[in-house]
């Protein structure tokens, strides 16, 4: 039987609706089965159809959504809600779906503010459900061989976390023309208090905790706002502080002109350092002290099993950023079904951000923002 899933947002126009769609479908596990996909309803009922979902299971809204798959037999509803919609609609869906007892996937960031995100982990805590946030870059097979090389000890203890994310989309006034992605993107009243660190910016902080395995403990913020007429942050360079005393750098920009989406993390510890870069996924370099430098590469043999699991097809081949998508979506569903049949899930596939990461990346963004604007600069996280 495959896993069910009804999402919000993604209609005609959407970019990562669609995303989310492939990946969830990619192995095999899981099947669209309903939809609110836009805030008009016939937009939404529409963009059902271009799926090809029974019409009766296309709605006007979530709220109808959720109301209807609960009424459904539990053979036929939902088992959980993918909302892939802008910031200020994850909270108020997500909430509803967790209270009616489906599973949820979110986008991220986790809710419009910090506010927001305390709440829902409250209600994820009083339900027990599943909430899995996509932070996609968790999913590389190679960034969780990183992870697992930095928890085993092989660099030994972390000195220096070095993480970017530049774009160059909005390098002009491209929410001016009227383009969806940039209006929403660089609107407070549905991106919230962030811009760029709270589009990409959050990736990067979640990818830098997620490798290390260490918080970030105190940060200091330089934010600034290049295209005139522009209401949010474009660019912002970051210096951080973990605990255990590690110390980091986090650049992120959306007006970094030329750059397509080059995330990249170079963690330097007392015995080597490593790097893995997004635009080239497959591979991890890694360079040691006393030793010539090492090349993995996703699938081969010598990997973590955490790394391999996480790979499908044999080395060589390239595994982009759908797999990584999917391998969030693919870990739910193996988590769901464990559930429905009274199994604990195997260990290995529990890997996948939840609220908490979603905290910790709303934590981010208001601190970031708070530092910017402040003369003392340095701030706790």
């Amino acid at each position: 039987m495959k896993i069910r899933m009804g999402m919000v947002g993604g209609g005609r126009g959407a970019f990562i609706g669609a995303v989310h769609r492939m990946a969830a479908a990619l192995d095999g596990e899981i099947e669209l089965v309903c939809g609110a996909f836009s805030s008009d309803p016939e937009r939404s009922i529409a963009s059902g159809a271009d799926l090809h979902l029974s019409p009766e299971r296309c709605y006007p809204s979530f709220e109808a959504m959720i109301k209807a798959e609960k009424r459904l037999k539990p053979e036929k509803r939902m088992h959980f809600v993918s909302i892939v919609t802008p910031n200020h609609v994850h909270f108020a869906p997500a909430k509803m779906a967790l209270e009616n007892g489906f599973h949820v996937v979110c986008d991220k960031p986790v809710a419009f503010n910090l506010k927001e995100a305390l709440a829902l982990k409250k209600i994820v805590e009083k339900t027990g459900l599943i909430f899995a946030l996509t932070h996609n870059y968790t999913g590389y097979p190679m960034v969780k061989q990183a992870r697992q090389m930095i928890k085993h000890g092989e660099l030994g203890a972390i000195r220096k976390v070095v993480v970017e994310y530049p774009q160059g989309w909005l390098s002009t006034n491209l929410e001016a023309s009227g383009q969806k992605q940039a209006a929403w993107r660089t609107d407070p009243a549905r991106s919230g208090a962030a811009g760029s660190m709270g589009d990409i910016g959050t990736h990067a902080e979640n990818l830098a905790e997620y490798v290390t395995g260490l918080q970030i403990k105190e940060l200091c913020a330089d934010i600034s706002i290049f295209v005139p007429g522009r209401q949010l942050d474009d660019d912002g360079n970051v210096l951080l502080r973990f605990e255990g005393g590690a110390k980091g750098i986090l650049f992120a920009s959306q007006i970094a002109a030329g750059e397509e989406n080059n995330l990249s993390i170079r963690v330097y510890g007392e015995k080597g350092g490593l790097e893995w870069r997004q635009m080239e996924p497959n591979t991890l370099v890694v360079r040691w002290l006393d030793k010539p430098v090492q090349i993995f590469r996703t699938g081969s043999h010598q990997l973590y099993p955490e790394s391999l699991a996480h790979a499908r097809i044999p080395a060589g081949h390239p595994e982009g950023y759908l797999e990584a998508f999917a391998n969030i979506y693919r870990n739910v569903a193996h988590c769901i079904r464990a559930r429905m049949d009274g199994q604990e899930p195997d260990p290995i596939k529990t890997d996948f951000p939840g609220i908490d990461d979603g905290i910790r990346g709303m934590k981010f963004i208001e601190k970031v923002i708070e530092s910017g604007k402040s003369q003392k600069k340095w701030v706790n996280f």
